[in-house]
């Protein structure tokens, strides 16, 4: 089902058209003089103050954990002063972010969703975001997420769910919703998530935005909170494929202060984004990934935008990844077995959460199990089980190095496909948004949200989502792109294209038919003075 027809009527002025602008007009906008920093950075902070509430009030889209109003407004000064003053400035300076919690910011607190950070204010910045600071880019604040990024619909914050702007009832994705929320309520014009296993590109499915999975090493991890070592991948967030082009070119580039970071430069993303061109290029559908479990209006969606690329001149065909049928369950012993691991620091002794025993003596093992036991949620706590178990003596070869060989198999899969194909596409999630609470009490069925999305992350390899249109539900389908390593420009390509495409035929973006969100009391933290 294609974008209601009722749409806002007439051009929006003022702050409403600050907010609602893409990032790459805010950006021209701000190089010509035609609005300042201050005023489009306060402008959104009046749009989070109007509609996004708080974590776990009930009411809202809960997007934000913290907002950084003062920062961002003194950052956006900054800006104004020094284009005023002739100073040759970076395409973005001027043009607000938001960030996931679970990237690391200097002065601002970085919780990943856990109360076992609580409070924590780090004395230095993740790397991506001191390229988003030198960019000139100010932050807006810190979005939302499941806790240490587990979990599929921001449920698993310790601090209360964040909600669906098409409907606040419903999730906006997990573990990177308010992320995505924060883009597709006009919160945030841009804004940075990771991806581990799909928590990128499945809260831009749901929501009607667009969320990029860079190639694994694309984006320095430094200054991320780990969850899995060698899954998790920042990347952007936003509302048009120009506009995460544009982001990703700021954040993306090789860092020396991560061994995983790879040595190329960022190639011309945004580039590619503007050519929408797809004639000649190999459109590869993943058969697996188009079966049982995906919904027939998902599929209509998916089959829809498929007719457009071919119209367009790509050329569409049947690829099979058999392995990718295995992903899921080699995924759920990878990702716990590292974050069991990586979630070991957490022992109250070094930083964080200190909780002693109310009674007996005060030793360090019995520090560490009130400590970890007080912070940790249930969904954390599970997964730390989980991949314990998996690496113990007697196990290990059967759990953990028996995943390590499927991620293998799924690996060479996609190369055979992309031997046949220059891309791959799927629906990035095999349903709507689903309600709140609907599967809290079904782990399985909440960790199926991420079918299509996993093995990309096993292989290592770009991902995008971007809408495919609404389903009868008034709610937004997400179409996936898949490419090989170091070739995320190809998503950008086909992306952009179908964008356009897709966009031609509702008369303008999707998120143009969203509905209105109802006003919610300010956030008293969010300063516009």
């Amino acid at each position: 089902m294609s974008p209601s027809a009722d749409r806002s009527s007439g051009p929006q002025t003022g702050a409403d058209e600050l907010v609602r602008a893409s990032a790459a007009d805010l950006a021209r906008r701000l190089a010509a003089g035609e609005v300042s920093s201050e005023d489009v950075v306060r402008a959104h902070l009046d749009r989070i103050a109007a509609v996004d509430g708080a974590p776990g009030d009930g009411r809202g889209v809960a997007a934000y954990l913290h907002v950084s109003g003062e920062e961002a407004l003194a950052a956006a000064r900054d800006v104004d002063a020094r284009r005023a003053a002739g100073e040759q400035l970076h395409a973005l300076a001027g043009v607000p972010v938001a960030v996931k919690d679970v990237v690391v910011t200097r002065g601002t607190p970085t919780t990943a969703g856990s109360k076992i950070l609580e409070g924590w204010v780090p004395p230095y910045d993740a790397t991506l975001v001191e390229r988003l600071r030198a960019a000139g880019m100010p932050l807006l604040g810190k979005t939302n997420m499941d806790e240490f990024a587990m979990g599929s619909s921001t449920e698993h914050s310790a601090y209360g769910p964040s909600r669906n702007p098409w409907d606040t009832a419903r999730t906006p994705g997990g573990s990177g919703g308010g992320s995505a929320a924060a883009v597709a309520a006009f919160e945030a014009p841009l804004a940075v998530g990771t991806d581990t296993g799909g928590s990128i590109r499945q809260p831009a499915a749901v929501t009607g935005s667009v969320g990029v999975k860079p190639t694994y090493g694309g984006i320095s991890r430094y200054g991320l909170i780990a969850m899995a070592s060698s899954l998790d991948q920042a990347g952007p967030c936003a509302r048009s494929v120009l506009d995460a082009a544009l982001l990703h070119e700021v954040m993306g580039g090789h860092d020396p202060r991560d061994a995983t970071s790879l040595p190329d430069p960022v190639g011309p993303l945004a580039e590619a984004a503007r050519s929408r061109d797809v004639r000649g290029m190999r459109v590869g559908v993943v058969r697996e990934l188009t079966g049982e479990g995906f919904s027939s209006e998902v599929m209509a969606s998916f089959r829809s935008a498929l007719d457009l690329l071919a119209d367009a001149g790509a050329e569409v065909v049947e690829v099979s990844c058999p392995t990718f049928a295995h992903a899921l369950d080699a995924y759920y012993l990878v990702m716990p077995s590292e974050a069991s691991s990586n979630l070991a620091r957490f022992d109250g002794m070094r930083f964080g959460l200190r909780v002693e025993p109310s009674e007996g003596p005060v030793t360090a093992e019995r520090v560490m199990a009130a400590t970890r036991g007080a912070g940790f949620g249930p969904e954390v706590k599970r997964r730390i089980i989980l991949g314990t178990y998996a690496l113990s003596a007697g196990y290990y070869d059967a759990y953990y190095g028996s995943a390590q060989k499927v991620r293998t198999l799924v690996q060479r899969d996609f190369a055979a496909a992309h031997e046949q194909a220059d891309v791959l596409v799927s629906p990035t999630a095999p349903t709507t948004a689903f309600p709140l609470g609907s599967r809290l009490d079904d782990p399985l069925a909440m960790y199926a949200a991420d079918i299509a999305t996993i093995p990309a992350n096993l292989a290592g390899v770009p991902g995008m989502s971007l809408p495919s249109g609404l389903a009868a539900d008034g709610l937004p389908v997400g179409f996936q792109v898949m490419a090989p390593a170091r070739a995320d420009e190809r998503l950008y390509r086909l992306g952009g294209a179908l964008e356009a495409l897709l966009e031609d035929r509702w008369g303008g973006p999707l998120l143009a038919s969203a509905p209105a969100l109802d006003t919610v009391p300010a956030r008293p933290e969010v300063a516009t003075a």
